[in-house]
């Protein structure tokens, strides 16, 4: 790399990372190798961009994007939603920063926004109502939210939600869909009343298969025959504990992008099983066939694929469980540190319908790993606070990297996992960037 490409390095890696990756890294004449060196002229560059040396740039893995260059993007001013950036506008979707997803409860004003239609407007919570039927249900029932609340017991659990395509950004060749990073994901309390209680008062015939869901949300061409969403979850999962139906989170009103008055929240899934602006429930007798359910919507290969590779409908299988995953919540990514003293990090891990038993960080691009204390969730399927600290033995460019492990051995991979068509499960390790001084 000659000296004319020193300044184009991080705009490079931002707009083609293959490109990037052939100037930047030495590969071994093996073909099946994927193994890269840091070729000396490149961390050179390198270094000249960020200001500053690597200390362990001898671990950098072969075509890594450093996590310095990840854009800016700058939050948008959304009602209720400060600090959050806009991925969409129509529909609207928004995910918030990694490092205002902090608390260890997510407040109502730092949900990220996932929708797919247009939100209902004018809404009167008293007139609301909640249809249950379909082929395996016994006694089709409608309830209005006063008679939720009186019929039945009503729980708050903290319930950890996540859209199947979180992450999507990383992946290369890009991946059709809304480039989420790191912040659809959110953990609130929920407030509500058991899915299983409601459909067990209407009854549940033995053939049930499926329960689906269907929203006030309009679909965004305007049409009102066309359903803008409508998904659901297998009958054991809608029997779960932990399966609500909710009209409250954080103790108020859920706000009305995440689904006011009342919403089906099934946590460990993809976010979308939880129906938003919740007015029926059908119990089937087949897998629900509405929209978005048929492949390739939140639908993956079954087998591996080669990125870019064109996946037919009947080679994919709907996501289910969630994989397991990490975020780091403190410090922010670019902050300056102290030589002298240690760092402290923290955030948050989950793993689907898992627990997670182990979360590690690096500071030498994943040569070596260090545990951190994990706390138990408040719940089942609350996500799990995390701490630890980190001391650095020189100045200069570091990456603080975390890991997570789940309860079945699985752990997070340090790079991008498998790629598929619509960029879901990316599960990769979450980075920040640490410039030691």
């Amino acid at each position: 790399m000659n000296k004319n490409n020193q300044a184009e390095v991080s705009a490079l890696y931002r707009q083609d990372p293959i490109a990037a990756d052939r100037l930047v890294w030495e590969r071994q004449s093996d073909s099946l190798s994927r193994r890269g060196f840091l070729k000396k002229s490149s961390l050179v560059a390198i270094s000249a961009t960020l200001g500053m040396s690597i200390p362990f740039a001898r671990f950098m893995p072969g075509g890594l994007i450093p996590a310095a260059y990840a854009a800016d993007n700058v939050p948008a001013q959304i009602t209720g939603k400060n600090g959050l950036i806009i991925l969409n506008d129509r529909p609207l979707n928004a995910e918030t920063p990694a490092h205002l997803l902090d608390d260890p409860v997510t407040p109502n004003h730092r949900m990220f926004i996932r929708n797919n239609g247009i939100p209902p407007e004018n809404i009167n919570p008293d007139n609301w109502r909640l249809q249950i039927e379909g082929e395996s249900c016994q006694r089709p029932s409608s309830f209005s939210i006063a008679e939720l609340r009186q019929r039945f017991e009503a729980v708050t659990l903290q319930l950890q939600l996540e859209c199947g395509g979180n992450g999507r950004k990383e992946f290369t060749p890009a991946a059709s869909g809304n480039q989420w990073t790191t912040g659809a994901i959110a953990c609130p309390e929920f407030t509500g009343v058991r899915l299983r209680d409601v459909l067990n008062y209407c009854g549940v015939n033995g053939d049930a298969v499926y329960v689906g869901y269907f929203g006030a949300d309009t679909h965004i061409s305007g049409d009102p025959d066309l359903n803008p969403i409508s998904r659901g979850v297998p009958i054991a999962k809608a029997m779960e504990r932990e399966s609500l139906i909710a009209w409250a989170m954080n103790g108020e009103d859920i706000p009305l992008q995440n689904g006011y008055p009342l919403r089906m929240v099934c946590s460990g899934w993809p976010g979308s099983v939880s129906g938003k602006w919740l007015n029926r429930i059908v119990v089937r007798d087949r897998v629900h066939d509405g929209a978005k359910m048929a492949a390739p919507s939140y639908s993956v290969p079954v087998t591996a694929v080669a990125p870019g590779s064109r996946v037919p409908n009947e080679d994919m299988h709907t996501i289910e469980s969630m994989p397991v995953k990490s975020l780091i919540s403190f410090p922010q990514s670019g902050i300056s540190h102290n030589l002298r003293e240690r760092l402290v990090v923290r955030g948050h891990a989950w793993a689907g319908d898992s627990q997670v038993s182990g979360v590690f960080i690096s500071i030498d691009f994943g040569a070596t790993w260090l545990p951190s204390a994990v706390q138990s969730g408040s719940n089942r399927l609350a996500w799990q606070n995390w701490e630890t600290w980190a001391q650095f033995p020189e100045p200069g460019y570091y990456e603080v990297w975390a890991r997570a492990m789940d309860d079945r051995g699985r752990s997070q991979p340090m790079v991008v996992p498998g790629w598929n068509p619509r960029g879901y499960l990316n599960n990769a390790c979450h980075r920040v960037a640490v410039q030691v001084v």
